[in-house]
């Protein structure tokens, strides 16, 4: 199902125009909203009184501002799927011939990802 502009904006406004991941600003037309849980997994259902079903994942609770490198990055993973992908990424990239490169003459430095995203240092 889309989400109406009035949902969109208040997904957006969750984090206050941060990507929920890695926390970078992002506006308002850059924003991805996604799915915490993801859509393809939708077991979360509930009933309602007389017997009508609405579908939750589309509810605020579910829904996280993100960037688009996050989003593509975190495809079909929920949360801890992709703080998974994160954990080892590091190890990935000094892999990388041209990424060493870009370390032996200090332009960047590899280090592991503390396993905290930006919408869990909001909530500590």
């Amino acid at each position: 199902m889309a989400l109406s502009k009035k949902q969109r904006e208040e997904v957006y406004k969750k984090l206050s125009g941060h990507c929920g991941y890695c926390g970078k600003e992002i506006t308002f037309k850059q924003m991805q909203v996604d799915h915490m849980k993801p859509q393809c997994l939708r077991t979360n259902n509930i009933v309602l009184f007389e017997g009508q079903v609405i579908d939750t994942t589309d509810h605020i609770e579910n829904l996280m501002p993100a960037c688009r490198r996050c989003n593509h990055y975190k495809r079909s993973n929920d949360v801890e799927g992709f703080r998974a992908l994160l954990k080892d990424l590091h190890e990935r990239l000094v892999k990388i011939y041209i990424v060493n490169v870009g370390v032996d003459f200090g332009m960047m430095d590899i280090k592991p990802f503390d396993g905290t995203f930006y919408f869990e240092k909001l909530t500590c």
